[in-house]
């Protein structure tokens, strides 16, 4: 488990490979891609892993536990605080599993 960061109104799945989230007042944080849960969730509450997994249409996987990033500008972060996002240059790299 990461440090997390709770979002709202974020698709955080949906973004590109090198946005940036601008948190609060200073922190940044570049998204690198999706995080990939592993078997110790289930240590958390069993089931926990099989929940963060699914599968679309095609019968590809889609991890649902969110996305790794690196903290670019260190900061404060507080509840309801903003996120702006700055997309990367296109063309758009989709997430890949890191």
């Amino acid at each position: 488990m990461g440090e997390n960061i709770t979002t709202r109104g974020v698709h955080l799945l949906g973004l590109p490979t090198g946005t940036r989230l601008y948190l609060g007042k200073e922190a940044v944080v570049e998204i690198k891609g999706l995080r990939n849960p592993c078997y110790q969730l289930d240590d958390f509450q069993q089931g926990l892993l099989k929940a963060c997994l699914d599968h679309d249409e095609d019968g590809n996987l889609i991890r649902k536990a969110g996305v790794m990033g690196i903290v670019l500008v260190g900061g404060d972060v507080f509840p309801n605080d903003s996120i702006r996002i700055k997309y990367p240059l296109e063309p758009f790299q989709l997430l890949q599993p890191v």
